[in-house]
């Protein structure tokens, strides 16, 4: 892939916004991991720290150890003794009082953790910092985004800077895990969810849409699907080499955006409340990608569920939800857990909840009900996702990553209170359909095969 069409220049673009990505390259190949030292060396870093936890350093962190050796590169490691590590207070923490006052070059060794903290530390010290990937998981690592857990609650932190550099190497690739291969792909699936919800909010909300952006997500998802196809699952260093290209891409599109807003919707949504609720009962396995792509199976069924809807007599005549304020903060709270009160904060600053804004967007899908049952005739076929999915042993299905009947239908009809944003879900609730789509989805989805 020629990068250059993407980094280090101005992009004038017909949506009336100015793109920008200041990352300075990004190498995905073959021994990629020999760039390294060259890319240290251009700007005469002179104290580097390396980040890494247990299981990334016995992955990646040899041959970046023999590369700086071998350029005399002097350096600091921390290395996080975590198995499973996960970016909250506590490593933020952790990071900010081991890095040295004189780094001037933070290099991460892994994929979404370490490069979400590494991102909002580097940031927040005033250093540069470079990634060495570990596995295709993720399509973070070229975004300037940085979602962490802050007080029990997912939360993302927008425009916190990019890698300078972006490594990575199909030799270390290729032997990660395949659970972290097929997270990539599930994340990069999602991507057919939250481009239609990004046009929805277009429409019914007037929000920002780029279609150059679009397309930018659109080409990664194209090619993590012939990936998928053809050699995923053989652990192809080629097709390895493709998914990782796509996950940097779509994290491009992300910076040209300032937000996730291209990269994260519905399905994202539902997986945010999914991981919570996982933390929260102390497990960390199930990857977020993961968790996304089986978000992307639920949105389609509720995507559906909205053609019928749509497709239905006078919209006029479905009733507007009401609204209350006391009973909605107590289910939060019940719901939430301790992340309760950040998600009442969110309602009480935007109130895309009460009545008179219902009302609005209601309006704006009656008089726009043709172009947005337009936008869900494109999105992919539920079988033909889920044979792909299958194809690379992708968990497609709530039930093969430990989420019951009851967290399915509960992050249908909340899991969008986590954002201020404009989707699937709150169509939905706004035509006062949200339960009715819980309770038919959580049946059909459960029972696929």
């Amino acid at each position: 892939m020629d990068w250059n069409k993407y980094l280090n220049r101005t992009i004038n673009c017909a949506c009336g916004h100015t793109h920008e990505c200041d990352i300075r390259h990004i190498d995905i190949g073959k021994n990629a991991i020999t760039k390294l030292t060259g890319y240290v060396k251009e700007k005469s870093y002179a104290h580097i720290c390396i980040i890494a936890d247990v299981n990334t350093e016995k992955i990646a962190g040899k041959k970046v150890y023999a590369a700086l050796d071998n350029a005399d590169l002097e350096y600091d490691k921390f290395i996080f003794d975590d198995k499973d590590l996960v970016p909250d207070e506590t490593a933020i923490g952790r990071i900010m009082t081991q890095v040295s006052d004189d780094c001037d070059l933070i290099i991460g060794i892994g994929s979404g953790t370490i490069n979400d903290l590494c991102r909002f530390c580097s940031h927040k010290m005033g250093k540069d910092y470079f990634i060495v990937a570990t596995a295709p998981s993720m399509d973070g690592y070229a975004s300037d985004v940085a979602p962490l857990i802050v007080n029990n609650l997912k939360t993302t932190y927008e425009k916190v800077g990019r890698p300078k550099v972006i490594i990575g190497d199909t030799d270390i690739l290729k032997d990660a895990p395949l659970r972290m291969i097929t997270a990539g792909a599930g994340d990069i699936f999602g991507k057919y969810i939250c481009l239609t919800d990004w046009q929805l909010s277009h429409i019914v909300n007037d929000e920002y849409y780029c279609p150059f952006i679009a397309e930018i997500m659109n080409e990664a998802v194209t090619a993590v699907a012939k990936a998928a196809d053809s050699g995923i699952a053989q652990r192809d260093a080629d097709a390895m080499g493709s998914v990782m290209e796509a996950l940097v891409l779509a994290g491009v599109g992300m910076s040209y955006s300032g937000n996730s807003r291209p990269a994260s919707g519905s399905e994202h949504h539902m997986s945010h409340y999914w991981e919570m609720k996982f933390l929260q009962r102390g497990e960390h396995g199930i990857l977020h990608g993961t968790k996304v792509g089986v978000g992307t199976i639920v949105a389609l069924h509720l995507y559906r569920y909205a053609a019928e809807i749509l497709s239905s007599g006078s919209l006029k005549d479905f009733p507007v939800p009401e609204f209350d304020k006391a009973a909605w903060a107590e289910k939060m709270s019940e719901i939430y857990g301790p992340a309760g009160n950040g998600v009442i904060l969110l309602e009480e600053k935007f109130g895309k909840n009460n009545c008179a804004n219902i009302k609005k967007r209601r309006e704006k899908v009656i008089e726009n009900k043709e172009k947005i049952q337009e936008l869900i005739k494109k999105l992919p076929s539920i079988t033909e996702t889920i044979q792909r999915m299958k194809k690379i042993e992708e968990p497609y299905r709530p039930d093969q990553i430990g989420i019951t009947d009851d967290m399915l239908k509960i992050a249908i009809l909340y899991a969008k209170e986590l954002r201020n944003r404009y989707g699937l879900l709150q169509l939905l609730y706004d035509f006062g359909q949200l339960e009715k789509a819980a309770e038919a989805v959580s049946g059909q989805v459960m029972k696929l095969n």
